[in-house]
């Protein structure tokens, strides 16, 4: 992997790590509302599969050590196997299938296809997410989704109609510069 690679991924990494710093908790739900996931969208649809899913593992990575960069300052092991761990297994392959998705493009990536890979990783996140906090909190599956995805979907739409618009950009200043080929 290219050395500009290898540092896009360590720069967003650092940036999904901040954003997860922005964390609201909601009183029925062990799951915030943080900044997290608009850093994994920008990751995935700048970066692309291979470059994203790398700096989203690098995040995942730093949490997993000990640095506090999980919402709310959390790090370890444990928040892997407590109930927003499955959000965090939900980035990998939510940002390695948007990227897969973006990069089947043979035109130039436009906003729409932009939201739409969006919508595909946050499907996958959310289905993860959903998944695990069913086994964690002993619910069943209609039940954990009301709890683990309905509250959030307002701010998802917000945080992905933003990321949208940061990506397309980002994007054309990002291949005008080299950072990225026509592929990613």
């Amino acid at each position: 992997m290219p050395l500009k690679s290898l540092t896009l991924a360590a720069m967003f990494a650092v940036v999904i790590a901040f954003l997860a710093q922005i964390s609201i908790p909601l009183p029925f739900s062990p799951v915030p509302v943080t900044g997290q996931t608009l850093g994994v969208l920008l990751a995935g649809t700048i970066l692309g599969k291979n470059t994203g899913t790398l700096a989203v593992l690098g995040y995942l990575l730093m949490g997993a050590v000990g640095l506090p960069v999980f919402a709310r300052g959390g790090a370890g092991l444990a928040v892997f196997v407590g109930p927003t761990g499955g959000y965090l297994w939900g980035f990998v392959l939510g940002v390695y299938i948007m990227g897969m998705f973006l990069e089947k493009s043979k035109h130039e990536i436009g906003y729409l296809r932009l939201a739409a890979g969006m919508v595909l990783c946050l499907a996958v996140l959310y289905a993860l997410g959903t998944l695990q906090l069913c086994y964690y909190l002993q619910l069943g599956f209609a039940e954990a989704f009301i709890l683990a995805v309905v509250p959030y979907i307002p701010m998802e739409i917000l945080k992905s109609s933003l990321a949208v618009v940061i990506s397309y950009r980002a994007r054309k200043v990002l291949k005008k510069a080299g950072y990225l080929r026509n592929g990613e």
